[in-house]
């Protein structure tokens, strides 16, 4: 795999801006391999995204970092470098559905998705023979013994000595509290079995059989302690008939889930989501 830096930028939209950042790039011999850019209109944001060679770069990360500093001040921007060869560590959150856990381990294995997965955390043990399959530590926090905030204090704990990057919510059915989704503001990754808006909260599928829809989907979005209501990475559909039931559209929905999370968390490992206000700018 092709070592690059990703530089990702967020600022107020200005003239001159690309120009800037393409002539320091420039003058210090980079190569852009991939370059993604984009003005919101009616907020006056740009969004930038450039992933850039460092076989030709005179910079490591943190020579550029300090040389690119007094240009961000300049247009006010948000801004990082990341580099593509430092793999985000990622924990996987799960209950009893598998599907998503499994995908995404299946995924992980084969490297298509570039990042460590040191712990799966469950609320239930069930999914522990998964973790053993894929030889990955496996932590039951158990909700009914301990109780909710015990739980959720454990939690925290586990992502704190797991040096954890990324959380990803793998069909777990617990609500985050406020305190925990404050900490992870950002960084963690739910799926939601409907097509968000419509049908939050619980048994969607039950939901849009019985408004008799002609479309489900899934959602991947940020976590906020709104439930169901975070920034939306990646959602996918599937068509279904009036012949369906709610358990055909359950077995159905399940590819959409897999499928949408998959995507959400390969973008959010490539830097590929910049989340602006309660959306998201998602160069895929």
């Amino acid at each position: 795999m092709q070592q690059t830096f990703r530089l990702v930028i967020d600022c107020p939209d200005q003239i001159g801006l690309v120009a800037s950042v393409s002539q320091f790039l420039a003058d210090h011999n980079a190569t852009i391999v991939e370059a993604n850019h984009h003005t919101d209109l009616q907020t006056g944001r740009f969004f930038m995204r450039h992933e850039i060679s460092t076989d030709s770069l005179k910079l490591d990360h943190q020579s550029f970092v300090k040389e690119f500093t007094p240009l961000a001040n300049e247009y006010q921007m948000n801004w990082k470098l990341s580099d593509s060869n430092k793999k985000q560590r990622v924990a996987l959150l799960a209950s009893l559905e598998s599907h998503c856990l499994v995908d995404l381990l299946h995924r992980w294995h084969t490297g298509e998705l570039h990042c460590d997965i040191p712990v799966i955390i469950g609320n239930h043990p069930q999914m522990k023979q998964f973790a053993d399959w894929y030889k990955v530590p496996f932590h039951w926090v158990d909700f009914k013994a301990i109780g909710k905030e015990a739980a959720f204090a454990q939690i925290s704990t586990l992502l704190e000595e797991y040096k954890i990057d990324l959380t990803v919510l793998a069909r777990f059915m617990q609500i985050l509290p406020d305190s925990l989704c404050q900490q992870l503001q950002g960084k963690a990754i739910n799926i939601h079995h409907s097509f968000l808006p419509s049908f939050a909260g619980a048994k969607p599928y039950q939901q849009a059989y019985d408004r008799g829809v002609k479309l489900i989907g899934a959602t991947c979005h940020y976590v906020t302690k709104d439930l169901d209501e975070g920034p939306i990475i990646e959602q996918s559909v599937k068509r279904i008939s009036h012949s369906d039931s709610a358990a055909d559209m359950v077995r159905k929905g399940k590819d959409c889930e897999v499928t949408a999370l998959a995507h959400g968390v390969r973008y959010h490992l490539e830097d590929r989501v910049i989340i602006h206000r309660n959306k998201t700018v998602v160069f895929a």
